[in-house]
Formats: C-alpha cells, sequence, structure tokens
C-alpha cells in the first residue's frame, strides 16, 4: 500500500465517529480504551463527548472531536472537511505543545513539514495508558507521552491526567500536565503554544481579515478572510472582547457562536497554580483558541522574554479547565466556575 493510501486509511478511521462510538449506551461517563486503533472514546450517557487519539499520521496526542451535551461539534473536522479552512494542519482538536524548546519547534510539526525542515521539528510520542475509569459523574484517563526533539532527543515525560464530566448541560475537560525535565529544558519565549484547540467555523470571528502568519522558524501561513458561517465572539474575565482578547491576560476566555439556531459557548479556565499566571490568551479570529503563559514577549514586546526553564530532573504542572456550554454564560457564572477551578487540584 502506497503512503497515500495509508494516510487516507488513518484519516477515516478518525472521521468515522458514530462507527467509533456505536454501541456504547451505558449511562454515566464511559472511557472506553482500544490500543488496536490508537484512540480511548469518552461518553457521557451513551452520547459522544471526545476521544483521545494518537494516529501515525500527527506529531502529538490529542482530544478529537469535541461535541457539546447537543450532539454538536465544536472542533474544526480533521482533515478539514470541504469549505472549512484548510491553513495551519497542525491544528487539530485539542492538544499540548510548544513551539520553542530548546530550539526545537513541537507546535508547528504536521506531515505537512517538507524534509528539509522536519530535523527542526519535535514529536511527542504516545508511551502508555496509566489509567482509564469510568463513573457515574465522572471518568478519568492518564496517559504518559515522551517530548522527542528533530534530533531523536528525549527531553520530556509527560504524565497527563485528564477528568471529564458534567455539570448540568454543560461538558468538562480537566487536563493536568505534569512535565518532568529528561535534560535541561528551555521553553523560549514565542507566542505559538500551550494548550490549543481548532474550533469549527461557525465559532470563527465574523471580524476575522486574511493575514500572514509567522512560526518561530520565520515560516509563513496564510488565512483568508472569515468563513460564511462565522459567528465567534471571544471575551476574557478582564473584559477584553471580540479581537481585542488577543495576546492579553486573565483567568478564563470564552467564544460563543451560534449555528442553525444552536448556541454554543467554549470556555477555558487558567489556574491561580500554574506557571506565570494569569496566562496570555492567543484567541485568533480564524480559529485558534489557546492559553499560553510561556510567550510573554510574544504578547508584550516591551516585556524582557520569560524563557521558562526547568532543570534536569524538575517538574512543573500545568493545570486546564476546558468547559462546552450549550447557550451562554455570564461573567459572573464563569467566575465563578473559575473559583470552584481554583480551589481544586492545589
Amino acid at each position: 500500500m502506497n503512503r497515500a493510501a495509508l494516510l487516507g486509511m488513518l484519516a477515516a478511521s478518525v472521521l468515522l465517529v458514530p462507527n467509533a462510538f456505536a454501541g456504547s449506551a451505558a449511562q454515566g461517563v464511559q472511557v472506553k480504551t482500544d490500543e488496536a486503533q490508537r484512540r480511548v472514546d469518552i461518553t457521557i450517557d451513551g452520547k459522544p463527548f471526545t476521544s483521545y487519539i494518537w494516529p501515525a499520521t500527527l506529531a502529538k496526542p490529542v482530544l478529537y472531536p469535541l461535541i457539546d451535551g447537543d450532539g454538536v461539534t465544536l472542533t474544526r473536522h480533521w482533515p478539514p472537511k470541504a469549505g472549512e479552512r484548510g491553513d495551519h494542519p497542525h491544528h487539530v482538536g485539542l492538544w499540548f505543545n510548544y513551539s520553542n524548546v530548546n530550539g526545537f519547534d513541537f507546535w508547528n510539526n504536521s506531515e505537512a513539514i517538507k524534509p528539509d525542515r522536519r530535523a527542526k521539528m519535535g514529536s511527542i510520542v504516545f508511551k502508555k495508558i496509566d489509567a482509564a475509569k469510568s463513573g457515574a459523574k465522572s471518568g478519568e484517563l492518564v496517559t504518559e507521552s515522551t517530548w522527542i526533539t528533530g534530533a531523536g532527543q528525549p527531553v520530556i515525560e509527560e504524565t497527563t491526567r485528564f477528568v471529564f464530566s458534567t455539570s448540568g448541560s454543560a461538558r468538562v475537560i480537566d487536563r493536568i500536565a505534569t512535565l518532568r525535565a529528561l535534560d535541561r529544558v528551555v521553553f523560549h519565549d514565542d507566542k505559538d503554544g500551550f494548550l490549543g484547540l481548532r474550533v469549527a467555523s461557525w465559532l470563527e470571528s465574523p471580524t476575522a481579515t486574511g493575514a500572514v502568519f509567522v512560526d518561530s522558524n520565520g515560516v509563513e501561513t496564510k488565512t483568508a478572510g472569515a468563513s460564511p458561517d462565522a459567528t465567534g465572539v471571544y471575551q476574557t474575565s478582564e473584559g477584553k472582547k471580540g479581537d481585542d482578547a488577543w495576546g492579553t491576560r486573565g483567568r478564563w476566555c470564552e467564544l460563543t457562536g451560534h449555528e442553525d439556531g444552536h448556541s454554543a459557548t467554549i470556555a477555558i479556565f487558567d489556574h491561580p497554580q500554574n506557571p506565570n499566571y494569569p496566562t496570555y490568551w492567543h484567541a485568533r479570529g480564524y480559529g485558534l483558541f489557546a492559553v499560553n503563559p510561556l510567550g510573554r514577549t510574544g504578547f508584550e514586546p516591551k516585556q524582557p522574554p520569560l524563557n521558562y526553564t526547568l532543570e534536569k530532573g524538575q517538574t512543573a504542572v500545568f493545570r486546564y479547565r476546558v468547559v462546552l456550554y450549550t447557550g451562554t454564560e455570564t461573567p459572573e457564572q464563569l467566575n465563578k466556575a473559575a473559583d470552584a477551578f481554583a480551589s481544586e487540584y492545589k
């Protein structure tokens, strides 16, 4: 089988989400592993929520897709379907990585990278599942992965605990990642990181314009103007709204939009014990919704570089909560939710 055919089969296996979840009628939060297919499927009361996947065609494990309580998918399709933006092929579902770790780019790596650039990239390689638990009100998945540079050097061991739960009609993902340095590790100050989410076209901003974005290696990526169905609006805990949210700091940021009479909100919450709290919001109108606490000069050029460093053997913990709401939430409600998250995972 040639390479193109193999990639097509792998992509198709991930796109067949209904088949992957078929037959799961159990109540509560079910976490079902299928390591042979490189996936773990999460359902709530028998309905699809998300999957943890690590196909050979991706340079990191991701959660894909994200589906709200009404069964509406809030992430861009992978691969993008006809009519969706095809830019930034490394934007798949919900992921966690960084663009400049000891000079290697983990953020921008994908199958689209040209051979002459691959030595500069990094990959996060799935290692094993430590735990997978289902429950009446929540489910849990604990995984191990290794960050490996383009030179083949393992530099970080990552252990991540996912907690999947519900709160009313809202669906909740807690992601608690512990990074242990296998050698001295420097997260050089850059805008592309850290926890990222690529949203469906209708959650893009209607004010988005065509632009050229340059990564840490000077490589340009072009985006088109707003998608025809774009309705998304960002808002932060500090009252920054729309395009003004990008590059600002806050304890939470929400993105609200609507499609065919259905309204949905994605809210991401930072945790007070995370490094460089409160985080910067790398929230782009074309559909990238990301949290980056480590890119200070990328957002505030007059500030000194952060260059967050872990010496060999040191660890850092990053705690984030992602909530999928049906409908809208007030700032007061989101502040209350942020307070609740801050009291957990100490």
